[in-house]
């Protein structure tokens, strides 16, 4: 499937979801998804920053990215590492790139994220509304695990659509380090879209979509399940059993959001590393970044999975897991929890 009908597919997914949106308590609801989750991605987004950069680095280089892989690499005569652990691609980085390389990449990543989460936010709660019949969020608590799952997959893939271009140059500056190939967005985007088209800023959308199928489905899935867990363990130790006192704290809020967050993010690794791939095809890196991913490396997902898992073994396919999963648990906390509140104090406001 190529990317351009891939968006056309989703855009009719989000038209049916959406539906008609005339009442003004649908807008009013819709608003107030939208403003709770671009803001509660945005304040993710940027307290993990420092993790992407550092787990992007890792998923662009061809070469080992562990201590253990490249003694059995220096054994072959290939050494070659710029990156070989967290704590030396944080001392790199800082030495090289100043704090600021730690958020290289992070204006575009907020373009990104921003409407992503708005757009899934959004989009989440129209499919549980249409799901449970009710608009209130307490009645979505108990709608069906696969239903939260599909809920959720759909959400992501429509929040995908709308938001990939930035995606991809958030990848693409966070991954070029000094000397940088682009000094800005701007320059990437034009650069990008005279030498490779519309198509360009789009390359990669294909394992994009086949990976935030399982990723948002079971971040959203797995988040709603472990709330309501939450609930009927405070329901279990109320002492007033008769008012059934299941309000979830902020604290259990973040637990349940870092466990969706981890769970989601070690399923879907290896389809995230072969998007990495795809998107920095044929940027010219300095050489001392390793090997460069020449334009057109991989026909397609599944060569790009095969080729990776040939010419770099399992470990290929989860580089950059240690900082993606320490980052994806407080980024998916951040997020919801954030979400909550500011979706609780938007409706205060506008009700």
């Amino acid at each position: 499937m190529t990317p351009l009908r891939s968006v056309y597919y989703t855009l009719i997914v989000v038209v049916v979801a959406l539906g008609e949106m005339e009442e003004t308590g649908q807008l009013k609801r819709a608003f107030i998804d939208a403003s709770a989750g671009a803001i509660s991605g945005g304040i993710s987004r940027t307290v993990t920053s420092p993790l992407d950069v550092i787990k992007i680095r890792f998923q662009v280089q061809l070469e080992p990215t562990t201590q253990w892989a490249l003694l059995t690499r220096t054994v072959c005569g290939n050494s070659n590492s710029k990156y070989t652990g967290m704590l030396q691609a944080s001392k790199d980085i800082l030495r090289e790139e100043g704090l600021p390389g730690f958020w290289r990449g992070n204006v575009p990543a907020l373009l990104m994220v921003m409407p992503y989460t708005a757009i899934q936010f959004a989009v989440l709660h129209k499919l549980k509304t249409f799901a449970s019949g009710s608009s209130k969020s307490e009645d979505h608590v108990n709608l069906s695990p696969y239903l939260s799952y599909i809920s959720g997959a759909l959400a992501g893939c429509a929040a995908t659509v709308g938001s990939y271009p930035f995606d991809l140059l958030r990848t693409i500056l966070a991954s070029q380090g000094e000397p940088k190939v682009y000094p800005n967005m701007r320059a990437a985007s034009v650069d990008i879209f005279r030498t490779r088209g519309i198509r360009g800023l789009y390359s990669g959308l294909t394992p994009t979509l086949v990976e935030i199928v399982p990723y948002a489905g079971l971040q959203f899935g797995t988040y709603d399940t472990f709330k309501r867990w939450m609930m009927a363990w405070n329901h279990l130790r109320s002492s007033n059993a008769i008012h059934g006192d299941e309000q979830v704290s902020s604290f259990q809020l973040f637990i349940c959001g870092l466990a969706a967050g981890t769970c989601a993010k070690a399923v879907c690794h290896p389809l995230d590393v072969v998007k990495k791939r795809f998107q920095i095809e044929g940027l010219q890196r300095h050489p001392r970044y390793g090997a460069q991913l020449k334009p057109h490396a991989y026909k397609n997902m599944y060569d790009g999975l095969r080729r990776i898992l040939i010419e770099e073994g399992w470990a290929g396919l989860y580089k950059g897991i240690v900082p993606s999963v320490i980052k994806a648990a407080p980024a998916g906390a951040v997020t919801f929890v954030a979400y909550e509140y500011t979706s609780d104090w938007l409706e205060s406001k506008l009700t």
